[in-house]
């Protein structure tokens, strides 16, 4: 009896020490990989991929559904450019990205698309979203739109050539430039050329 207590007396206090000799981060960190059997082979894979990832909702779903079909069109259409830029912009129907939509804006206007020319004179004037306002590069682009007749950008081309050098007046401009821009972001009806049908995107 006295040996049978001695050795459970031995045992008990080999398992305190193995519990005192760890940390409390190791008792409660997880590891970095999992075991993942599939069919008769196993292997170790990041924690991250075993996690159920959650399906995307049905809202989800149908905007990146819009986003993908509008991004095809855009590759060959400056409409669709200018549609996609500023669907992006205001976040209307896809997901809002203000930097891709500066890209297709760009994209648009570079393939002489008078309101994608205006619009980024607009933007690159006012400074709006992440950007900071930039009076050269709203100058080319609002020249480029006047030289093609746009009477709103020789009226903000003025504007802009006026206020260069005055640094009061310029921060007078951005702000009436960003509640223009404002306003015309939540102008009815959208100014776009295309819209979403049961068909897909069609043209108006």
């Amino acid at each position: 009896m006295r040996s049978l207590l001695f050795w459970t007396g031995a045992a008990c206090a080999l398992i305190l020490a193995g519990c005192a000799a760890q940390t409390p981060q190791s008792q409660v960190t997880t590891p970095e990989t999992v075991r993942i059997c599939t069919g008769n082979s196993c292997t170790d894979q990041p924690r991250s991929a075993a996690l159920p990832q959650a399906a995307p909702s049905a809202h989800e779903a149908q905007a990146q559904l819009r986003l993908q079909q509008l991004e095809a069109l855009a590759e060959n259409s400056p409409h669709a450019a200018y549609d996609l830029g500023l669907r992006l912009m205001r976040g209307d129907g896809v997901p809002h990205n203000s930097y891709q939509g500066l890209e297709w804006l760009r994209k648009a206007g570079e393939q002489n698309l008078v309101d994608a020319q205006l619009l980024l004179g607009r933007l690159y004037l006012s400074g709006v979203a992440e950007m900071g306002s930039d009076a050269a590069e709203a100058q080319q682009w609002l020249s480029r739109a006047a030289a093609q007749g746009s009477a709103q950008a020789r009226k903000l081309l003025a504007q802009a050539e006026k206020i260069k050098n005055d640094e009061q007046a310029q921060y007078q401009a951005r702000e009436q430039a960003r509640k223009d821009w404002e306003r015309w972001m939540q102008s009815t009806p959208s100014p776009y050329y295309w819209h979403w049908g049961h068909n897909g995107w069609q043209r108006y």
